[in-house]
């Protein structure tokens, strides 16, 4: 047997073994621990796994029913910006990623059913239990100490007392930063103006990426303001540049697909299927004709084991714009009913592409060669469960990273992980403009390189919570924010979270704020 096969069944192997752990089960009678992590995405893991080798005893709490986050639910065209800021457990995952596929070398395009069994197995050897399907409802505090929190299961019946975990130190894990908002630490959501803090490319920005060509009429029946917009295009004026408001950048799925017959599910026509809602790709394609097939409308990246990873490209793609605005702080029912439009939009998407008459038959056969691929996400139809949360909650900590800190123009001292990706922004609007329509929010703008991440940007106010961590939903400007987003960077900064959890419990009674930064960087080192 080859080396590369052997080490796929391995893989394989174990994630039939861990997938049965993933279960619903109860929580350890006492429900308490050093530290409680909530969310087992790509930080949540490499938190919990610091946390256990330090000595600690941990809680991973999972709301979803799949763990790994984006890198293991389709991202596997791994946004880096300069490699050399992956250190610690995320080197070794991206390391162990390329033994799968027998390298030597870090692997940065992979299946997720292979980011999934390497998650798992760096789980199961740190001696982590995930617990599943189990969303916070409330935060116990007594002055700025958090005490424990209420959790509920996914189905939102709330479960018996043991359901509360105690800790010591907690750290926020999630895209939605649910726990940081519920202890009652200071956020925002959406985009400062430009003038906040003194940058260029926040707040309301209409640029040529991901545009619509002058010329693409809005309405209904062309040329008719009176005949109602189409299907996508938002009511009102968009705006002007560079003022703040709330709305989100956009969400999407990253498609793992494959044109491999043996594993192939072909696409077939979804039970809520709206043909009225492509209207607009139609239009677009009237005024901009199609030159590279599928590759107008989707980044289309090819993964190993003839799949891919599929982003949005271009003025109507894979992005639903407007549709998440109301996502970051909507009640658990309204997000998924949110997150049922995407599922319906995107599948509706893929059908439309392959099977409608109006779209080039060249394109149609193009999309036709592919399908779902049996062998990824077998509990969900095939479909990766994970939506592509961009942005949601941002805290408002006691460092906010901003422009001057992507562009090296400030800087910090107290360095606890890095970023290096361009500041990027996906549309969040989508308006009739002088008679036409365009998207409005793409920014993709390059920086000088690599930059410091403050430690203080993980941690809120003491006066607000003494004992909170949060990586994800950091202390960031929506601008500065689409730079530092990157699944490698949530990566490190787990992990230095948890260095940092560990050295409050044993240093400072538990008081994150008073964590030396340089020392934490030391022990990842």
């Amino acid at each position: 047997m080859k080396k590369k096969t052997f080490l796929l069944l391995a893989l394989a192997l174990t994630a039939g073994w861990a997938a049965a752990q993933e279960t619903w089960e109860a929580l350890p009678a006492e429900g308490q621990a050093d530290i409680c992590i909530y969310g087992a995405t790509s930080a949540g893991i490499t938190a919990a796994v610091e946390a256990r080798r330090q000595g600690h005893s941990v809680l991973l709490i999972e709301p979803g029913p799949r763990i790994g986050g984006l890198t293991a639910g389709g991202l596997g065209m791994t946004d880096i910006g300069k490699v050399e800021i992956i250190q610690g457990l995320a080197l070794s995952f991206y390391r162990r990623v390329g033994e799968a596929y027998g390298s030597r070398e870090p692997a940065f395009l992979f299946e997720p059913k292979v980011a999934l069994a390497v998650y798992r197995d760096m789980l199961r050897e740190a001696g982590v239990k995930v617990y599943m399907q189990r969303r916070i409802r409330s935060v116990r505090k007594r002055g700025n100490d958090i005490q424990s929190i209420l959790l509920e299961r996914a189905s939102g019946r709330v479960e018996q007392r043991r359901e509360r975990v105690r800790a010591r130190v907690f750290i926020d894990c999630s895209y939605e930063g649910d726990l940081m908002a519920r202890a009652g630490v200071t956020y925002t959501v959406g985009r400062e103006g430009d003038q906040a803090y003194g940058e260029e490319f926040n707040g309301l920005h209409m640029r040529e990426y991901h545009q619509f060509p002058d010329g693409v009429d809005p309405y209904r029946e062309k040329g008719n303001p009176r005949s109602g917009l189409l299907w996508g295009i938002l009511p009102g004026e968009m705006g002007t540049k560079g003022q703040a408001d709330r709305r989100v950048q956009a969400y999407n799925f990253r498609l793992t697909l494959t044109d491999d017959p043996a594993k192939r599910i072909p696409i077939t026509r979804p039970e809520r299927y709206d043909s009225t809602r492509y209207e607009l790709l139609l239009r677009w394609k009237e005024v901009e004709p199609w030159k590279r097939g599928v590759n107008d409308c989707f980044i289309w990246s090819i993964m190993p084991g003839r799949k891919t990873d599929v982003n949005n490209r271009g003025a109507v793609s894979t992005d639903m714009i407007g549709e998440n605005w109301d996502y970051p702080e909507a009640g658990y029912r309204q997000r998924q009913r949110i997150y049922q439009r995407h599922v319906d939009y995107t599948l509706g998407l893929l059908y439309f592409l392959s099977h409608d008459p109006r779209i080039p038959e060249d394109v149609r056969m193009e999309m036709q060669r592919w399908g779902w691929p049996r062998d990824e996400y077998e509990e969900n139809d095939h479909m990766t469960p994970q939506l592509y949360v961009r942005e949601s909650r941002r805290m408002v900590g006691r460092y906010v990273m901003t422009q001057a800190n992507c562009q090296r123009t400030a800087t910090v001292e107290d360095v606890i992980g890095w970023a290096a990706y361009t500041m990027d922004s996906h549309n969040t609007g989508r308006y009739v403009v002088n008679g036409m329509v365009k998207n409005e929010g793409d920014v993709e703008i390059g920086i000088p390189g690599k930059y410091p991440i403050s430690y203080r940007s993980l941690t809120p106010q003491e006066s607000e919570a003494r004992n909170l961590l949060v990586p994800v939903c950091l202390s960031a400007s929506h601008i500065a924010y689409g730079s530092i987003r990157m699944e490698p960077v949530f990566m490190v900064l787990g992990q230095t979270a948890a260095l940092a959890a560990c050295q409050a419990i044993d240093s400072h009674d538990a008081c994150v704020q008073k964590v030396d930064a340089q020392q934490v960087m030391k022990l990842l080192r």
